[in-house]
């Protein structure tokens, strides 16, 4: 028997805007799990990017509350929290759409077990046109913990999935889901946690569950996640560099002061593993470019930022997040892979920005038509200057002391670098090229100049 809640939730409803058509993502991610987010107020940069960004519409949250009872009428499992789902698609026309799915008011809860020594606890929800969502907890003598979500979606749901080419119910599985937590202790999270795994991001907030509850009474001690306790480091927020443009106005000028020149975001350095070896190395200094009404420079601080991502034979993912406001996924894939000679290059950028409070998307921005950054297989990709990758018409990525590898990484270090033209001692042949052009031009107007003026004489000389 389970009792089952679902509210509105009291808060305003939020502003998204996405930037720009999303693309593929180039292979399945395995699953990821972040605590985050302060639970005081946005920063500046989240407050400006709402206003920066408008509304293209707003949607409805449902608070989600499950009280489970045993056979004796007495609750053996109760959770009440809050999630949305972020899922990218492929459409009739092979491209690729990101949606947003949401509880409905409508959510039954078929299929909860309270569990015991030897069986799962269940916490089961369906809701909308054939979407489900479960999570299973285990025990041992003193703790109990998440072991696995399962999420099914529903791609014949057009009101979400407009144009889906594949049809039909599509299943997920995350595993390792949350910390073990004391036995009699309630698990509690208001702020923004997520999973991500193949092309779904799971997002929830204002968390609060107990499995395996004890003489049907909710426990008053509680554990907290990371994010929620006041001993967890602080969150710094990624230096924010405004832009501003002069003012045309008529009336008297008030007094202004020049505007800070923009610094160069600080390097960071990722690495990806799989099992015991290094499988990926970057190191970049990141810097978004927020063009929309006015313009925004975000950099990306590498001490908050954490990566994720997924090796493969032709393809690569690196996942940058930095504090849970801002995700940045890199695919790098090998061309040419039956010829003798391969080589690797950066071939789609995803970009979103989420809110801090509540993980509703601000933005989003994908470009899968890239063909930037190749090397030989083997080898490295350097380039110490800055480079812009253009998103999309309102989001670039500029990037500085680039060094990448995502492919037959060898003993933790990176093999040779390929460098970018920009580095390359040749480089400084270019202006002594454009130079030596214009000194020929130059001379070759002079020498028709002289070869006309002496046609023109000789017209005029006496027979």
């Amino acid at each position: 028997m389970a009792r089952f809640l679902s509210r509105p939730l009291a808060s305003p409803a939020r502003h998204s805007l996405t930037l720009g058509a999303p693309a593929p993502a180039a292979g399945s991610m395995e699953p990821r799990c972040c605590c985050c987010f302060s639970s005081s107020s946005p920063p500046p940069r989240l407050l400006f990017l709402l206003l920066l960004l408008g509304t293209s519409g707003f949607f409805q949250s449902y608070a989600v509350e499950v009280d489970v009872k045993d056979a004796s009428n007495t609750t053996c499992l109760y959770a009440k929290w809050m999630m949305r789902f972020l899922i990218k698609y492929e459409t009739n026309s092979s491209d690729y759409k990101n949606t947003t799915l949401n509880l409905s008011s409508s959510v039954t809860h078929n299929g909860s077990v309270c569990g015991n020594d030897t069986q799962a606890a269940l916490l089961a929800v369906q809701f909308g046109e054939g979407h489900s969502w479960s999570i299973n907890f285990t025990k041992t003598n003193e703790t109990y913990q998440g072991d696995f979500i399962t999420f099914t979606y529903n791609t014949n749901d057009t009101a979400v999935f407009p144009d889906a080419k594949r049809k039909g119910p599509i299943t997920i599985v995350v595993k390792d889901t949350m910390r073990p937590v004391q036995l009699n202790n309630v698990f509690v999270c208001h702020n923004t946690d997520f999973f991500e795994a193949e092309n779904v991001t799971q997002i929830f907030w204002n968390v609060t569950v107990q499995a395996f509850v004890q003489n049907g009474t909710i426990g008053k001690k509680e554990s907290r996640c990371r994010a929620d306790t006041p001993t967890s480091a602080p969150t710094v927020p990624p230096t924010i560099a405004n832009v501003t443009t002069a003012s045309t106005t008529t009336l008297s000028p008030a007094p202004t002061t020049a505007p800070k020149p923009v610094e160069n975001p600080d390097t960071g350095n990722y690495s990806l593993k799989s099992g015991n070896k290094t499988c990926l190395l970057a190191t970049v200094g990141l810097q978004l470019n927020v063009s929309q009404d006015k313009p925004l420079l975000i950099n990306i601080n590498p001490k908050t930022t954490s990566a994720d991502g997924a090796c493969g034979n032709t393809t690569a993912t690196l996942k940058l997040n930095d504090g849970n406001s801002t995700l940045i996924g890199f695919t790098f894939v090998v061309k040419n892979a039956s010829a003798s000679v391969q080589k690797f290059y950066l071939k789609e950028v995803n970009v979103t920005l989420l809110n801090r409070l509540n993980g509703s998307v601000i933005s989003n921005a994908d470009n899968n038509n890239f063909s930037k950054w190749d090397a030989f297989l083997g080898s490295s990709y350097m380039c110490r200057k800055e480079q812009t990758l253009e998103i999309n018409e309102y989001l670039q990525i500029h990037t500085f002391n680039l060094w990448i590898q995502p492919f037959l990484v060898k003993a933790n270090k990176f093999s040779t670098a390929e460098e970018c033209f920009a580095d390359s001692d040749l480089n400084f042949l270019i202006p002594i090229a454009v130079g030596m052009v214009l000194g020929f031009l130059i001379i070759l107007v002079f020498v028709s100049y002289i070869i006309g003026r002496r046609k023109s004489r000789t017209g005029y000389q006496s027979v």
